[in-house]
């Protein structure tokens, strides 16, 4: 393979500027056909993108010759399913996150992928983003001596779009979602720990529906343990007075505070002195990413973003998440 050509599956609001453009501004790749179940819409997508082919139907995007690898950017109830499609057909897939529904949906696709010899990739981007291999550099570098503690916070209000239970967002919803804003958005924090510090391997946590807004959890405390014997606490409420967005990775010379979402400032504590670092997120936000999956299709590269890394960060969440997650 020379060139990839890629298909989406679920041409919605998350393909619009963060995934969707990158496809066609990473060399040697191309977006050439789309999918949305509503014909209109994915006929107004293809042509304000400029993208040869639009589908109604999944299968028939996954079976055009012209389509050499698949993102899902649908809801993740659809995830395996999609997935596993995709893998049959003999088409790498670059699946949302989270990854599916849940560990045991994930190992499904990992396993079929292994079995087919087919990859199977996850957006979680921010393992890609400069900002991100920034503080994996400073923490290879030393510039906290060793890591011992990491601390978590994300604190958001009650949005307005949760509070009408007639017409909630996917996101909220437990059969479309596995689970909450915790799942959505939480997990990205989980995945960028298991990048910068490695495998979480031990979890106790506790999750609470606080508010009874919407069916899924809209808190969750939890305490981890990595391989490395580093030991973290994270603490997210959605029904917060006011946002925070705060990870401190403490070092017995040093600390790391940084914010998941957003591109503000990164402090750095070493030595007794503070350094802001300040790198801007480039517009089409998983086009680094996109980047690194093209570069292992075409065989001149790795991605550090896999079925198997993205797998853990599902399984971590299913432990906190009791009972057992929606399947």
């Amino acid at each position: 393979m020379m060139h990839v050509g890629w298909g989406i599956i679920g041409c919605g609001a998350v393909t619009e500027v963060k995934s969707g453009p990158a496809f066609s501004k990473v060399p040697d790749s191309s977006l050439v056909a789309v999918m949305r179940r509503d014909a209109d819409k994915a006929r107004d997508y293809a042509t304000r993108h400029h993208v040869p082919c639009w589908y109604d139907n999944a299968e028939a995007l996954i079976a055009d010759p012209q389509v050499d690898a698949v993102y899902v950017a649908t809801p993740p109830s659809s995830h395996r399913d999609y997935a596993l499609k995709a893998i049959a057909a003999g088409k790498p897939v670059y699946l949302e996150k989270p990854m599916a529904m849940n560990h045991r949906e994930c190992m499904d696709i990992v396993e079929a992928g292994k079995a087919a010899n087919v990859p199977v990739f996850v957006a979680y981007y921010r393992r890609a983003l400069p900002r991100f291999t920034t503080l994996a550099s400073l923490l290879r570098d030393g510039a906290i001596g060793t890591p011992r503690l990491v601390n978590v916070l994300l604190h958001h209000p009650l949005e307005a779009r949760y509070r009408d239970p007639a017409n909630l967002p996917w996101t909220v919803r437990p059969e479309l979602s596995g689970g909450g804003i915790f799942v959505d958005i939480g997990c990205h924090t989980l995945d960028i720990l298991d990048f910068l510090l490695g495998p979480i391997v031990d979890v106790r946590g506790m999750s609470a529906n606080q508010m009874a807004a919407y069916p899924a959890e809209d808190t969750v405390a939890m305490a981890f343990a990595f391989g490395s014997g580093i030991l973290g606490t994270g603490l997210w409420n959605f029904g917060a007075d006011r946002r925070e967005d705060r990870v401190e990775i403490v070092g017995d010379r040093g600390r790391l505070v940084f914010a998941t979402f957003g591109d503000g400032p990164i402090r750095v504590e070493s030595n007794g002195k503070v350094e802001e670092l300040r790198i801007a997120n480039p517009l089409h936000i998983q086009q680094p990413l996109i980047s690194t999956v093209v570069d292992a299709l075409l065989g001149r590269g790795g991605c550090p973003s896999t079925g198997e890394s993205a797998a853990r960060t599902s399984q971590v969440m299913d432990q906190v998440l009791q009972p057992p997650r929606h399947t």
